[in-house]
């Protein structure tokens, strides 16, 4: 039998149709401060929204949230044990926890005010928690958030004790501050070339 890679290719255009009901149906949800005001069961996908006066992201903040369709950040938060298949706890507030644990980066974060951030996000249960890193990839694509696509880091955790040796991101060089950040001891990226990278790309 002659090997043709091509007839191992599927090809549906209900996966554009369904992303792209989820995307319509995340920008009509209402926009919340950063964190919401109150906890939450769920997982999914969220996008942070910045509009604040820091000089190098005045031309990417939002003026109208009514309006604003474009996100500094885009992450997703799955259902514990997602990664090996298994099944969620119908309790799993990840999602929310997500969206605290930025809130406390901001917070830290040097140059950088939580009153500027609102959020928006999308609860994803049963089979629909399937599509959560599908939706999140095709945000990014679409929207090219400045916390993704430019300045990396933001997503990070803290390593825990023993593994501080690693450097520090361009987000936490840009807004020095986490806690964690600041026990890491590698070489850290430089600034003004972090600044550069953001001039070109919000040219």
């Amino acid at each position: 039998m002659e090997f043709n890679p091509n007839t191992h290719v599927f090809k549906s255009p209900k996966v554009h149709t369904i992303i792209k009901e989820a995307i319509d149906f995340l920008n009509r949800t209402s926009a919340y401060q950063l964190p919401p005001p109150e906890p939450f069961i769920g997982t999914g996908v969220y996008c942070l929204y910045y509009f604040g006066n820091f000089d190098l992201y005045k031309k990417f903040a939002c003026l109208d949230i009514t309006k604003c369709t474009q996100p500094i950040y885009v992450g997703k938060a799955v259902p514990k044990g997602w990664r090996t298949a298994r099944t969620g706890s119908e309790s799993d507030s990840t999602l929310y926890g997500r969206l605290r644990e930025h809130g406390r980066s901001i917070s830290q974060g040097a140059g950088l005010d939580i009153k500027d951030f609102k959020c928006r996000f999308m609860i994803l249960k049963g089979d629909e928690s399937n599509m959560i890193t599908i939706v999140e990839a095709a945000l990014i694509r679409k929207y090219k958030p400045l916390w993704n696509t430019v300045v990396d880091g933001f997503g990070n955790h803290d390593p825990g004790s023993g593994r501080y040796d690693q450097a520090k991101s361009e987000w936490d060089v840009l807004h020095p501050g986490r806690t964690w950040a600041e026990k890491l001891r590698g070489k850290s990226p430089d600034l003004e070339e972090v600044k550069a990278k953001i001039r070109k790309a919000l040219k």
